[in-house]
């Protein structure tokens, strides 16, 4: 028999976002899976996917817990994590580990990863890194068989927990699109996707209401956690998240269905027409369509892919898959995290979250080039030139139609940004009203449409003025 070490207990300093303090110590005669995590990763929704899973299949026996150790500076906020907790939709025990102290005593580098423990509270194992979903489940099945065959096992099941928050007629909406007449949506936590005029009353639904992976009309179909919209000609695309694919949704009729994923997460893979080619995606949280081209960022796969919508091939546009802020041509350029994009000509402005950064791209050579950030743990929130501007975890960006200026969502900084294009940097936009984790932005030229994510709102600003509205979005 293995002479494994006790685990390291858990420090009192944990805040529990969603439920009251665990103690390791209760939980002897199960298999605990202490899954470290941060809020602002691609790579740990898919570990929070995989463990909600496991703790679903092995609820007998498997105790899960999710400890979140803050990357950014805005995740020590205990009420920012509980947010994150209920929009990725977990529902085991949750603490916030705000200063690091069970981090360092489990001796951890990087995210995600799960501690295995075993029934008499040892830790057996600690699996790290993205897709280790199968190597999980087979530590844990061999320890639950260990702890049966030795009489160790306590037969019972894990309850769910949660500590919901009031939501309003939309729930964490993650992505806006906008054309002369209607205003897209896309309503994340409904798992579904709004058609509204620009006064925000509700035309159209997509999408069933749960989360569900389905083709069909209007609300026959299902999305999970959709988080990038995009619409070109007659056609809305949707980043579709949850699902790990991209849809399509044909306006003129109603129809969605899917043209590319599988609705799980994978290593995507080039091919010559999309159509039955089963290509996976890992994470796709951005879509920006132009030039019968789509452009879809992979934000656990640190890339940038191109499909064509006239031939459906699809390949990678520029990144190495490295999570790396680096310029260059292509594969030699590398992100951290690409989410929101916005399309102008054959330049693609992408917001490389993990880096807190802005780049671009040339849509034509694949040239990657920095306009804001400096490395993954360089952040703050400041105004100024390439040098001293900074973000902290940008998620969305759009294009003045008007002005040579980029609009900048500035999720963990609470704000709006301005980026002159012609010299001026980067300058705070102020609003008259409280943002709470804005993911995504769009402009007309004379107003602003912000996703106020967190505070689970649509706004529309008037920019000349500064009068600012919250959206009714009901029909």
């Amino acid at each position: 028999m293995t002479d494994y070490l006790l685990a390291p207990d858990l420090p009192s300093s944990l805040d529990w976002v969603n439920c009251s303090p665990q103690r390791l110590a209760a939980l002897r005669g199960r298999v605990t899976a202490l899954a470290f995590w941060h809020a602002g990763s691609a790579t740990c929704a898919n570990m929070l996917s995989d463990m909600a899973y496991l703790q679903a299949r092995y609820a007998d026996g498997l105790s899960v817990i999710g400890m979140h150790t803050p990357k950014f500076d805005a995740q020590r906020d205990s009420a920012r994590v509980a947010r994150a907790v209920n929009r990725l939709g977990v529902r085991f025990p949750v603490a916030n580990d705000a200063d690091a102290v069970a981090w360092q005593h489990y001796g951890l580098r990087g995210w995600p990863a799960v501690a295995l423990l075993d029934a008499q509270g040892r830790l057996v194992e600690i699996i790290a890194g993205d897709q280790q979903r199968d190597m999980l489940e087979e530590r844990i099945v061999q320890l639950l068989h260990e702890a049966g065959e030795r009489g160790l096992r306590v037969y019972e099941n894990a309850q769910p927990v949660s500590r919901p928050e009031p939501l309003a007629d939309v729930a964490f909406p993650r992505a806006l699109a906008l054309t002369p007449q209607r205003l897209f949506v896309s309503d994340a936590g409904h798992h579904r996707v709004l058609e509204c005029d620009h006064a925000g009353r509700m035309l159209r639904v997509f999408g069933s209401g749960t989360a569900g992976f389905a083709d069909g009309l209007g609300i026959q179909a299902g999305f999970h956690s959709p988080c990038g919209l995009a619409v070109f000609k007659d056609v809305l695309y949707v980043a579709d998240t949850g699902n790990h694919a991209i849809r399509r949704i044909r306006l003129a009729t109603g129809e969605v269905d899917t043209l590319v994923g599988q609705g799980r997460n994978g290593v995507p893979h080039a091919v010559p027409d999309v159509r039955g080619a089963g290509v996976l995606l890992d994470q796709p949280w951005g879509v920006a369509a132009g030039s019968d081209r789509l452009h879809v960022s992979l934000a656990a796969s640190n890339q940038i892919w191109e499909l064509d919508l006239t031939s459906f091939a699809f390949r990678p546009l520029a990144g190495s898959g490295r999570m790396v802020l680096t310029d260059g041509i292509g594969a030699l350029a590398a992100f951290a995290q690409p989410a929101g994009l916005a399309l102008a000509q054959s330049t693609l402005y992408v917001c490389d979250s993990q880096a807190s950064a802005l780049r671009c791209v040339d849509t034509a050579s694949g040239a990657v080039h920095t306009l804001i950030g400096h490395g993954l743990f360089d952040f703050g929130n400041e105004e100024g030139d390439r040098e001293s501007a900074r973000l902290q975890y940008p998620l969305g960006v759009a294009v003045d139609p008007i002005a040579p200026m980029l609009w900048i969502a500035d999720s963990y900084n609470d704000a709006i940004g301005a980026w002159h294009l012609e010299g001026g940097g980067l300058v705070r936009f102020p609003l008259a009203h409280r943002l709470r984790g804005p993911t995504a932005i769009v402009s007309d030229g004379a107003r602003l449409w912000i996703a106020n994510t967190d505070a689970h709102e649509v706004l529309c600003m008037d920019i000349a003025s500064g009068r600012l509205e919250v959206l009714p979005m009901t029909p």
